[in-house]
């Protein structure tokens, strides 16, 4: 997730069959509910030996500690589990510290804060499920089409396309986003699922199919809850967390996942473009873990190896 998960306008091909998809999570749902151990506070010290702690800025190896800015309410990519952060990108970082040799503190913001705390260095790092775009590459708002930073860098390490999902049983014959004209919708304000939906409502209209309401919120979570109490027609999210919503709300009875996912793109960690010894050391280190198994291990934990990559690429957002 950022201050904006946009991906530029239009839909892509559809990557996953849902039906392929779901499957996997009901496979790995004892594993999901589950959960696991807070991974911020573990580290192996012996990474050091290999090299790739040298490879880390010094005032990261003199404190020891990287800083990740996160939205921890996005299950299964991150969220709060009996008070411990847990999820996929919290266990990705308690691999990457075994080889950097440092530990992955997670601090928690709101997505469209992210990118800001990351320049205010508040952040050595942003990990959120945040979309690699060209616009977050060179700091343009994508709504107003002007540059308002000077952007971020990404190394990418997932790909994960857009889902909608509704009711279960009330799917009211919903399957692609054209269908969602003169309906209510409801995202995480300034996802990219939010900017699909603008996008749509603006289609809708253009094509006088009517209008849709679009009801933004600060997480996913929220949005499920106002979608589950009938307060709106359908939700969307990235295609892991409708997929954790429909396996684990209200044990599989809540929700289901309706068309395929579109919009398929790379999530990327942010770092600061003047901080590119940092950047270089995460992508050696995501290049293990890959080579390694442990990559693969995490994936396959949280039921989501479809979204998998061979090799961590620096800025492969488009």
């Amino acid at each position: 997730m950022t201050a904006s998960r946009s991906r530029r306008p239009g839909m892509a091909t559809p990557r996953t069959p849902r039906s392929v998809a779901v499957a996997a999570f009901a496979v790995t749902g004892a594993l999901l509910l589950s959960g696991c151990g807070d991974q911020r506070d573990k580290v192996d010290g012996s990474a050091s030996g290999k090299g790739l702690f040298n490879k880390l800025p010094k005032n990261v190896q003199n404190a020891g500690v990287i800083k990740v800015g996160s939205d921890i309410a996005f299950p299964p990519v991150e969220f709060k589990k009996s008070g411990r952060t847990v999820g996929i990108d919290p266990d990705l970082a308690d691999a990457l510290g075994k080889e950097l040799g440092v530990r992955f503190q997670f601090a928690n913001g709101t997505f469209d804060t992210l990118l800001t705390g990351l320049r205010s260095k508040r952040y050595d790092i942003a990990m959120s499920a945040m979309t690699d775009t060209k616009e977050r590459q060179e700091g343009i708002d994508p709504e107003k089409g002007k540059k308002v930073s000077e952007g971020v860098d990404f190394v990418d390490y997932f790909q994960a396309g857009v889902s909608i999902y509704t009711r279960k049983g009330k799917t009211q014959s919903i399957e692609t986003w054209d269908d969602l004209c003169g309906k209510k919708i409801v995202v995480q304000r300034g996802t990219v699922s939010h900017d699909l939906a603008k996008d749509q409502a603006k289609a809708c209209e253009d094509k006088g199919r009517g209008k849709i309401a679009i009801e933004a919120f600060d997480n996913d979570v929220q949005a499920q809850t106002r979608l589950r109490a009938g307060g709106a027609d359908a939700a969307a999210s990235d295609f892991p967390v409708a997929a954790y919503a429909v396996q684990t709300s209200g044990g599989g009875d809540d929700f289901e996942i309706v068309g395929e996912q579109v919009e398929a793109a790379p999530y990327g960690v942010a770092i600061s473009k003047d901080n590119t010894q940092l950047r270089d050391a995460l992508k050696a280190a995501f290049d293990e873990i890959i080579k390694n198994g442990a990559y693969e291990k995490v994936l396959k934990k949280w039921g989501v190896e479809a979204g998998a990559v061979t090799e961590a690429k620096i800025n492969g957002g488009s």
